[in-house]
């Protein structure tokens, strides 16, 4: 991935526990039942691509019984240290989670690197890929014949209340952003999960996709605050235009934000992605 898709550790930190409160557990259920057929020996391999600060290893090890082994991955070596640190954990029934980490670009990954995988699992990814990127993975998951579990990958639709007239342009404006082409790579963005999904049943997989919005409100102040303006900033970088209506816009957001009144929901999806075979 390019390095402008690179997340400040600060921004990532702010965001776990709203992360965490999204993704959507009913997955779970079909992850483990595809996990406990497959009678794979000795712990589950599980492959985070762009692990960040490691919030997905974090929320999932715990809801995973069996004994576990996390490769993360990232180009990041500060935040791949971030989360190797903070991955002390146990799996749902106490066996043991160990960690290595591996500085490469996910989207050079093919089957013969996911061979001994038992799960691949992402969190804010998708949407930072290209179609060929995403279809790419896809085909090392199909090739390597290992589940993915993809999580949190935008979906264009944002709710705010109380609602502001210039709420829909600076939606569209940030989904062009989203959507945008950078050095070369034309990234999904919303078309994310979408594209996913397609690529994976191409391949024969059966996708199962569950929404997995944040829902925030004053007791996310910060998170909200910090997410309004990477998201006005990023609309009014896709349209200069929008700058003086975007800042004054801003303004309102924050102080109805900071006054406790402002309510968001920012949507996105989950997919899990089983390989051939597996059983609905």
């Amino acid at each position: 991935m390019a390095a402008a898709s690179h997340c400040p550790p600060e921004w990532l930190e702010l965001r776990e526990s709203a992360d965490a409160a999204a993704r959507a557990t009913e997955l779970l259920d079909p992850l483990r039942g595809y996990l406990d057929a497959s009678g794979a020996a000795g712990p589950l391999v599980i492959r985070d691509l762009g692990c960040g600060t490691g919030s997905m290893g974090r929320w999932l090890n715990g809801r995973l019984a069996g004994p576990q082994h996390w490769i993360l991955h990232d180009r990041d070596p500060e935040l791949l240290a971030r989360a190797s640190a903070g991955m002390a954990g146990a799996a749902a029934d106490g066996s043991p989670a160990t960690v290595t980490t591996q500085e490469k670009d996910i989207t050079h990954l093919d089957a013969d690197d996911l061979s001994d995988t038992s799960l691949v699992t992402t969190s804010a990814v998708v949407d930072l890929l290209t179609g060929d990127e995403m279809d790419g993975i896809a085909e090392a998951c199909a090739g390597a014949g290992c589940p993915a579990l993809l999580t949190l990958s935008v979906a264009g639709r944002v709710e705010l209340a109380p609602a502001d007239p210039l709420d829909a342009e600076i939606t569209d404006a940030f989904n062009a952003h989203q959507r945008r082409t950078d050095r070369g790579r034309t990234l999904l963005g919303p078309d994310g999960a979408s594209a996913a999904t397609g690529a994976f049943e191409r391949r024969g997989a059966v996708v199962h996709t569950r929404p997995s919005p944040w829902r925030l409100g004053a007791d996310q102040a910060a998170l909200v605050a910090e997410w309004l303006r990477g998201w006005v900033a990023a609309a009014c970088e896709q349209r200069p235009e929008l700058a003086p209506q975007g800042e004054a816009y801003l303004r309102r957001r924050l102080q109805a934000c900071e006054a406790g009144e402002l309510h968001v929901v920012v949507h996105h999806s989950d997919l899990l992605a089983l390989p051939n075979g597996a059983l609905r």
